[in-house]
């Protein structure tokens, strides 16, 4: 059952140094405070997984949280290279970074063989290319009914999954919609899952067909406003592409990127002090 906590409450009790965590969201509801709470309580030794890592997992490499990577692509979308992600893995700064390359279809497969309680996922892939070259990870099986040979991936089962949604209600039964990615699936294979919203409320009032995740399958709901931000919440706020594109100059130097982030993570005590902050530095800017 979920409890009504603080996001700093939340990662402080249920994310610990060397866990295995999936943070996941695709084109909105990026949990980007999520991210900033990592940081500020200097986590370590993570293995994180993400189908696109983008400015989420730029800051945790480039903050020294991770040790690990599992993705399936890497990226600032629509902009360029993920910088602090290029430094780790070509320079070990600020610490080596191991990697494991999927494709998106086998690492969707591996949240929904992890979400079935099983070992590895099996899918038709792979014939032709060379990532299995590269990835050990990625074998082979022989399917005992018609003899063909399918590729096989380890399922992916987090110690921690932490989701952005649009609501929960006070019993901790979440609600999202729009565009969904692997949220459900990363939630029901984690072992604890933390869930960021917009908003707490007294009824969901959910429409037919929408993703409702139930209380049981929750450690933890806190009430972030903004929290995506800078990708967007459908149905609240549109995405911040100036961000995205003011991301580049930022991470493309270890100096600047540090500077960031001791001014606006490690300097503020919460996400709304951080969103105050930005708010307050654009206006200058456009003065």
């Amino acid at each position: 059952m979920a409890d009504l906590l603080s996001l700093s409450e939340a990662v402080q009790r249920f994310v610990h140094d060397g866990d295995t965590v999936a943070l996941e969201g695709f084109t909105h509801l990026i949990p980007t405070a999520a991210s900033h709470e990592l940081i500020r309580q200097n986590k370590r030794d993570l293995t994180l997984v993400r189908m696109t890592p983008d400015l989420v997992y730029d800051l945790l490499i480039g903050a020294g949280c991770a040790k690990k990577l599992i993705f399936s692509w890497g990226g600032n979308p629509g902009v360029g290279s993920l910088h602090r992600l290029r430094d780790a893995v070509e320079k070990g700064w600020p610490q080596p970074l191991e990697i494991e390359e999927h494709s998106h279809a086998d690492l969707a497969n591996a949240y929904v063989a992890g979400a079935s309680g099983l070992p590895f996922a099996v899918l038709r892939a792979y014939a032709g290319s060379d990532l299995p070259t590269v990835n050990p990870m990625l074998k082979s099986v022989t399917c005992p009914f018609t003899g063909e040979v399918l590729a096989a991936v380890p399922s992916v089962r987090p110690d921690v999954t932490v989701i952005h949604a649009q609501k929960a209600d006070r019993k901790g039964n979440v609600l999202l919609w729009g565009i969904l990615g692997v949220q459900k699936e990363a939630a029901l294979a984690a072992k604890r899952c933390i869930v960021t919203v917009e908003e707490v409320v007294d009824d969901l009032n959910a429409p037919m067909n929408a993703c409702v995740l139930p209380t049981w399958a929750i450690s933890a709901v806190c009430e972030v406003p903004g929290g995506a931000h800078p990708s967007y919440a459908h149905g609240y706020y549109e995405r911040d592409n100036r961000f995205y594109q003011a991301w580049d100059p930022i991470a493309r130097d270890r100096d600047s990127f540090n500077a960031w982030v001791d001014e606006y993570v490690r300097g503020t005590r919460d996400y709304a002090e951080f969103r105050h902050k930005l708010a307050h530095a654009n206006a200058g800017e456009a003065n």
